[in-house]
C-alpha cells in the first residue's frame, strides 16, 4: 500500500500538480482546500505526512498547523510558501511544521524532504508488533514466532486490556475454568512458555508481573488482525 498524503492548499492546479508528481513517486494524496475540512481530516485519517501551504484563501496555513498539533496531530507536516523572509518561516516552523519549503522549488527536493520527515517519524514511533488471527503467529517486520493457540489466547487476553491487570483468577477462568480442570498454576506455566519465545526478539513490549495484582503488558501493544 502506497503512504498517504494530505495536501492543503487554496490553488486547484496546484494541488493537481502535486498529487500527480507524488503519484509518479509511489503516494497517494488526497486533496483539500478549506481549513476546517483539513482540521478534520488531520484529527481524524492516518496520513503519512501533510502538505500545507501557507496562504489558504481568507485561512492560514500556520495557524492550521498550530491548532492541528493542539489537537493531538503528530503526523510530518511540510509547509510551502511564496514567503521566505526569516520570520515566515520562523513562524511555520514554531507552530508545529517539520519542514518549511519556499516557492519555486524542485520536485525532487520536496519528495526527499518528505522522506526524510517519513524516515525520521518512523524513528521516533515505530509501528506495533501485530498478531494474526489466522496463523496465530507474533510478527514485527521480518521477525515472526509461532504461538500455540493457548498462548496466542492468552496473549490476546492481555491485549484487550492494556491498562488493567489481569489477576491471575481473572485469566484463568477466561482461558481454563470451562474444561473443569486444572488450576490457577497453569496461567504462570503459559505466562513462562509466552516470555521465553518473546525473549527470542525485541517485540517492543514484555509481560509484567506485578504483586498482588496480576499480569499485564509494558511497552508498545501489539494489534490483532484477522488475517
Amino acid at each position: 500500500m502506497n503512504p498517504r498524503l494530505l495536501i492543503i492548499d487554496d490553488d486547484p492546479q496546484i494541488t493537481s500538480a502535486l498529487a500527480r508528481g507524488l503519484a509518479l513517486n509511489g503516494y497517494d494524496a488526497q486533496t483539500e482546500n478549506r481549513a476546517d475540512r483539513a482540521l478534520h481530516y488531520l484529527s481524524t485519517e492516518e496520513y503519512a505526512g501533510a502538505i500545507v501551504d501557507v496562504m489558504l484563501g481568507a485561512d492560514s496555513g500556520i495557524d492550521l498547523v498550530r491548532k492541528a498539533r493542539a489537537a493531538g496531530v503528530k503526523m510530518p507536516i511540510v509547509m510551502l510558501s511564496a514567503l521566505s523572509d526569516v520570520e515566515h518561516r520562523a513562524a511555520g516552523l514554531e507552530a508545529g511544521a517539520d519542514d518549511y519549503i519556499v516557492k519555486p522549488f524542485h520536485f525532487d527536493e520536496l519528495v526527499a524532504r518528505l522522506r526524510v520527515q517519513e524516515h525520521r517519524a518512523l524513528a521516533q514511533n515505530p509501528p506495533p508488533a501485530h498478531m494474526s488471527t489466522k496463523t496465530k503467529t507474533l510478527q514485527l517486520d521480518e521477525k515472526s514466532i509461532a504461538l500455540t493457540d493457548r498462548e496466542f489466547s492468552l496473549l490476546a487476553l492481555l491485549v484487550q486490556h492494556p491498562e488493567t491487570p489481569l489477576a491471575r483468577k481473572t485469566i484463568f477462568d477466561a482461558l481454563w475454568a470451562v474444561e473443569g480442570s486444572g488450576n490457577e498454576n497453569v496461567v504462570d506455566v503459559y505466562i513462562g512458555y509466552l516470555r521465553k519465545k518473546l525473549n527470542q526478539y525485541d517485540f517492543g513490549f514484555e509481560i509484567k508481573t506485578l504483586r498482588n495484582e496480576g499480569f499485564c503488558l509494558n511497552g508498545q501493544i501489539p494489534e490483532l488482525r484477522d488475517e
